[in-house]
């Protein structure tokens, strides 16, 4: 009895090891299988993964040839863009890389077409220009007088013969043909007039490809030449810009970053003027339809615009000086005399602009906009009750509204069009009390509403 115990015993002792030998080696072949699996599993996203970069890859290079072939080839100017591909935050967003050397290009012609009436201060914008031009070849100035005006002819006369400008006179002195009502807007339509003949000397006689625009009340900034002609690539390039301009509407030293932001540069709905750019491509589209009156205005109506921008600089690159014309000095001693012109200069040939290429530009500007905290503008004021030092939002409903914020902040507070002054998609930009403030229609704006206008 003791003996067949005993054996019992070890039987079950062999079985039970048996049986654990077993759990324990199939766990392992568990476990390796798994391992296995997942190495294979690995193994094949990998390649998964780098097929994906072959075709990103191969996608990229079709794009920039395709680019490159629908990029416009100016006739006598700038070389073709340089294109790069740039990862910005996510690497498979796309960035055109403008080629920034421009001021050193031999090519480069950007003329700077003067308005004039009968102002004998022209003389100050003309010193200024001729103070800052770099190369005369590359800038050369022409002066188109308007109104025979003696005294303002002589002084133009005196710089042209110094053969430092091209002097030309619009011939059509005669009184134009004014609707009923609007006989004291007079100087308006002769403005529009003179405008066309200029433009189309710039464009079809002297046979331009792109113009700088300014008038005869304008000072310029140090780098006003610097800042168009890097800008030129821009403007040629993106199909959704229209115009550079050196005017900030909202550009009072109190509302513009003047330690950090003489760099900034930003796209605007907003047709700004006051020393601008434009291309001979865009002249062709505007001069069969060119306006009798108010011309800017007319430049800000959605059938000219087509949804295009333009770019404005944090600090302007011009300064208006003229208190006295045709508008009687609207808003100058409440606002215009007040606008700061940048003094610390920038080399924009040195600088990197592809972001303000609209695809790069939208997706962070509008997002970065609307991640920040709302706020009052009576907070923004006063610099109290907000959360932190960085920037804020402060968000609008109604054209009332927005005005109502305004002018708490001393911006400018109407709408041409249905777009405020430096909006952009509804956003304006200001620097107050030490901080980046927006002013931002609410998030489920869908478009301008035109009777704002």
């Amino acid at each position: 009895m003791k003996y067949k115990r005993l054996g019992f015993i070890v039987a079950f002792c062999f079985v039970s090891w048996l049986v654990l030998a077993l759990v324990i080696f199939s766990d392992n072949l568990a476990k390796k299988g798994d391992v296995e699996t997942r190495k294979g599993s690995l193994l094949k996203y990998i390649k998964e993964l780098e097929l994906q970069i072959s075709q990103q890859e191969q996608t990229y290079k079709l794009l920039v040839e395709k680019l490159k072939k629908l990029t416009p080839r100016p006739e006598n100017v700038v070389q073709p863009i340089e294109l790069k591909l740039i990862s910005d935050r996510e690497p498979t967003t796309l960035s055109v890389a403008i080629r920034q050397d421009v001021l050193q290009e031999k090519s480069l012609i950007l003329p700077v077409l003067v308005f004039s009436c009968n102002r004998p201060d022209i003389r100050r914008s003309l010193d200024g220009l001729l103070k800052y031009r770099p190369d005369a070849k590359k800038f050369p100035i022409i002066v188109s007088q308007d109104c025979a005006h003696g005294a303002t002819a002589k002084v133009i006369r005196s710089y042209s013969d110094a053969s430092q400008v091209t002097y030309i006179q619009q011939p059509d002195q005669s009184e134009p043909i004014v609707p009923p009502g609007e006989a004291k807007f007079k100087g308006y339509f002769k403005i529009a007039r003179h405008y066309l003949f200029g433009l189309k000397q710039i464009f079809r006689t002297f046979n331009y490809t792109a113009v700088i625009i300014v008038e005869d009340d304008l000072d310029v900034a140090p780098d006003f030449f610097s800042y168009f002609a890097s800008t030129y690539q821009l403007l040629k390039n993106d199909p959704t810009l229209w115009c550079v301009s050196a005017w900030n509407d909202n550009g009072k030293a109190t509302l513009v970053d003047m330690q950090q932001g003489n760099e900034l540069l930003y796209r605007s709905d907003f047709f700004p003027g006051l020393g601008w750019m434009i291309t001979k491509q865009l002249w062709d589209e505007l001069e069969p339809k060119w306006p009798k009156s108010y011309w800017d205005d007319w430049m800000r109506r959605p059938e000219q615009r087509k949804d295009r921008a333009c770019i404005r600089p944090e600090i302007s690159r011009t300064r208006t000086f003229g208190k006295i014309g045709v508008s009687n000095g609207m808003f100058f001693d409440k606002h215009l005399k007040y606008i700061k012109l940048n003094e610390m200069p920038v080399d924009f040939s040195k600088q990197n602009l592809s972001h303000m290429v609209q695809t790069a530009y939208d997706a962070d500007y509008i997002r970065l906009v609307y991640s920040l905290p709302v706020v009052s503008a009576s907070d923004v004021r006063t610099n109290t009750n907000l959360p932190f030092d960085g920037p804020v939002r402060i968000t609008y409903h109604t054209k009332d509204t927005f005005k109502n914020a305004a002018k708490l902040l001393g911006l400018m507070d109407d709408f041409k069009s249905g777009v405020p002054r430096t909006g952009y998609h509804g956003i304006v930009s200001v620097f107050l009390n030490g901080r980046r403030v927006y002013l931002a229609p609410h998030s489920n704006w869908k478009g301008y509403d035109l009777t704002w206008s």
